[in-house]
């Protein structure tokens, strides 16, 4: 169950057989189905998820029941409400899943504990979020400076994943379109 996760550790941070011990001893495998919520907006995020298999999404939804998506997670990425989690305070974001899904679920205490007794872990979460910011800032430079067309090609040659397992509504959604527009820009990069 756990292949993906020790994987990307290991890419990042060279773990000794005893260290992966330690570490997966605080993990907690978890299998959602599609549409099944790990985490609703209101409730105090617990923990931060790794997807082993499947597609989830966080989103938030508007006064008018419309979903605004910030954040896809396919297998080996990472998905929470960060600032929930961090600070114990009620979450802004649900999070489902897109399709059945397994997951590992590290909470706060697990962390802390993981960092505590794997230290070369902090380096592991450092660029974890370090990577997170960047594509935050990537994607917040193409939302202000880019044409819509270039944006959907930019995310579409830098997530080809997404764009071929995810709905063209929800992909429309993060990028902040209403469906119809995606859909003639997609026509437009067609025809061309």
């Amino acid at each position: 169950m756990y292949e993906l996760f020790f994987k990307s550790l290991n890419e990042k941070i060279a773990l000794t057989k005893e260290e992966e011990e330690i570490i997966k001893s605080y993990l907690t495998p978890k299998k959602l189905r599609k549409k099944q919520y790990l985490l609703q907006a209101g409730d105090v995020c617990k923990a931060i998820a790794f997807v082993e298999k499947g597609t989830l999404r966080a989103y938030s939804t508007d006064e008018k029941g419309n979903e605004h998506i910030i954040q896809f997670a396919l297998e080996g990425w990472t998905i929470s409400d960060l600032y929930s989690f961090i600070t114990g305070e009620p979450a802004q974001y649900h999070i489902d899943a897109l399709e059945d899904s397994e997951i590992v679920l590290i909470t706060k205490s697990a962390q802390d504990e993981i960092l505590k007794r794997v230290p070369k872990y902090e380096t592991y979460t450092r660029m974890q979020l370090t990577g997170a910011y960047m594509a935050m800032q990537r994607r917040l430079t193409s939302i202000i400076s880019l044409p819509v067309e270039e944006r959907y090609i930019q995310f579409i040659s830098i997530y080809p994943d997404i764009a071929q397992r995810v709905p063209q509504h929800m992909i429309a959604s993060y990028m902040g379109l209403k469906p119809e527009t995606l859909s003639r820009i997609r026509k437009k990069i067609a025809s061309k």
